[in-house]
């Protein structure tokens, strides 16, 4: 008797330690969220599976439809010297260390100008000595591209790779660019799919990319990883799932690359959950969304649907060095705007969402909107539920233990909520002005500049007329009474930036007082109104630029001036729309105390003192 309880307890000991040490393992697939990802045991139950989906929804009946709507179908040289330097501006960003494709990169000695099929690497520091070094030419679409170091990681979409997955492929090539004369391609990695966005931790490029689960004969195929001559297929066995999947048949794929290290494996993981919509990034954790799009008549005798989206699936992967590791799931009530309307703080993921649909008459809307704080395991903790009913979010931005919060319909609210406490998140003030921001961006801890657009109020109805591009400086030091404390109006009705759609066309200095941002400006002519303009009333384009503004706390915002690509008039209108002309300004950035402005055809070289002109390339 007392051998064999010897033995049971020796049995029951080693089990316990066989856990224990294989908790880790087991942890990357236990999930304790709202809801459970699985994983397929073969090819034939993700058959059976996607079967029964199209039985359960059958107006699906175009497995493309989805993407569709979203994507739309040298010389002898030598090793340059480097002189780069550490005062220059870098991609704005929302967290820092996690960087984001871009058209245009500098590392404060060259520049890398990606536009159409080419990336075009200068020498720009110093600005009287700029030139075009060498010209990378690619066979696709330009996605964007991260630099590091002496790599160059470029994102290409093709179109016409792959017959059996809509034609699309997405390749992350990796060049070796220490002699910017001569780039060499080391890696050339590619994915069925379309490109859907990116980011680099460290030395791993972590690609998304969605693919459709039918092939256009409407047989059900995996997504394929294409390295050099070698095509491996991700198996069923690799690909999660859901029983709440939106039922689009759409993979969204994860793909990490190594950018230093040429030999180490792509790693990579596959979730048969729709397309994703929207991706925040912390340096731990990805936090991909899917809405839940749910289809309903129009009117009962109607063959047409309106699709709705009561609320938003949150996919939690961690990632660290290359690995891809599936964590948790959730979900909350509402659509998410961008990714600034998501954050992890504290262990735990903040996010903003509305609900419900926005009319111009009270009575029509029935929107509000919420913020929801989630726990490591994607359990909601706290929530703040129905802010500004009949409005929904035009921007956010969480800042530590605070949320900024714009809503619009005819005025500008501007809330400071308080997330200190996870389980039950507050209003602590509110500002209502005129207009309304689409992008916030932290001045310092107590101020934030906005960016939008001016609004008249119209005269019927609860809404208003945009007016002219409008930058704002809001002093948030009392949470309970913040104050707009600065502004700046540029053009009239019609007047545009980058910005309001493109955060990384933002740029700003704080140490050097600067705001620099890519206007078309608008303008109305007067003598054609004598009775009076009506505020709905567009103006006509006058200019296409940078304007440059000294910014700070006791001056405000004051305009230095602006600079052009356009030679004349024709440059710009002949397009019809200024952002649509290869001398458009898209991007800037400083190395030093220079300013540089780039277009599709050139880059001009002015200095931050005065904005006296110093150089200029013309691009090919």
């Amino acid at each position: 008797m007392v051998m064999k309880k010897r033995i049971l307890f020796l049995v029951l000991f080693l089990g316990v330690v066989i856990v224990v040490t294989q908790l880790p393992y087991l942890n990357k697939f236990k999930v304790k969220g709202q809801f459970n990802l699985k994983t397929f045991s073969s090819f034939e139950e993700l058959k059976s599976y996607l079967s029964a989906s199209k039985e359960i929804a059958p107006h699906y009946n175009d497995p493309y439809s989805l993407l569709r709507r979203q994507y739309g179908l040298t010389t002898e040289s030598s090793p340059t010297k480097t002189f780069a330097l550490e005062d220059y501006s870098r991609t704005n960003v929302q967290v820092e260390g996690v960087d984001e494709a871009d058209l245009v990169k500098t590392d404060g000695e060259f520049i890398y100008v990606g536009a159409a099929k080419n990336i075009t690497i200068l020498k720009a520091y110093p600005a009287e000595e700029a030139e075009i070094l060498s010209q990378i030419t690619l066979n696709g679409t330009l996605n964007g591209f991260f630099i590091s170091g002496d790599n160059l990681a470029i994102l290409e979409g093709d179109f016409g790779a792959s017959y059996e997955t809509l034609l699309a492929t997405t390749s992350i090539k990796v060049y070796n660019v220490t002699d910017k004369m001569t780039p060499v391609l080391e890696r050339n990695v590619s994915i069925d799919g379309y490109y859907f966005n990116s980011r680099m931790i460290d030395d791993y490029v972590y690609t998304l990319i969605n693919s459709p689960a039918y092939s256009s004969d409407n047989e059900v195929i995996l997504p394929r990883i294409y390295i050099d001559d070698e095509v491996e297929e991700i198996p069923a066995s690799a690909v999660y799932y859901s029983n709440v999947s939106d039922q689009h048949y759409v993979y969204t794929s994860v793909l990490a690359l190594n950018v230093h290290d040429y030999n180490q494996e792509p790693t990579h993981a596959a979730f048969l959950l729709g397309a994703t919509r929207s991706l925040y990034v912390s340096l731990d954790n990805f936090y991909i969304t899917f809405p839940d799009t749910t289809p309903f008549y129009t009117l009962p005798w109607q063959r047409s649907f309106i699709y709705k989206t009561e609320q938003t699936f949150i996919h939690k992967i961690h990632i660290e060095n290359g690995e891809i590791d599936y964590i948790a799931s959730g979900k909350v009530p509402g659509y998410v705007l961008n990714q600034f309307s998501m954050d992890e703080y504290n262990s735990h993921f903040r996010i903003a969402t509305t609900i419900g649909h926005v009319a111009r008459t009270s009575e029509q809307a029935t929107s509000q909107n919420n913020v929801y704080v989630l726990d490591i395991n994607l359990n909601i903790a706290g929530k703040l539920e129905n802010l500004a009913p009949g409005e929904r979010i035009y921007s956010a931005r969480f800042m530590g233990d605070r949320c900024y919060l714009v809503t619009f319909r005819k005025v500008d609210p501007l809330f400071v909520l308080d997330l200190r406490n996870p389980s039950n998140p507050k209003i602590l003030g509110q500002l209502k002005i005129t207009g309304y921001s689409d992008y916030l961006h932290p001045y310092d801890e107590n101020h934030i500049i906005g960016v939008g657009k001016e609004t008249v109020a119209a005269e019927e109805g609860n809404f208003a007329w945009f007016q002219g591009v409008k930058i704002s400086l809001f002093d948030v030091s009392n949470v309970n009474e913040p104050k707009e404390v600065a502004k700046y109006e540029i053009g009239d009705r019609g007047t545009d930036s980058l910005v309001l759609r493109d955060h990384k066309a933002f740029l700003f200095d704080k140490s050097k007082s600067l705001l620099v941002l890519p206007v078309s400006v608008a303008e109305i002519d007067e003598s054609k109104y004598p009775d009076g303009i009506p505020p709905n009333t567009y103006g006509d384009y006058v200019w296409q630029g940078a304007y440059v503004f000294n910014m700070s706390i006791e001056g405000g915002l004051v305009l230095k001036g602006g600079i052009t690509h356009s030679e004349n008039d024709t440059d710009l209108t002949k397009s019809g729309y200024f952002f649509s002309s290869p001398y458009s300004v898209r991007r800037t950035l400083y190395i030093d105390n220079m300013l540089y402005t780039i277009s599709d055809r050139k880059i001009k070289m002015n200095t931050l003192e005065n904005l006296s002109k110093v150089n200029e390339i013309t691009l090919p």
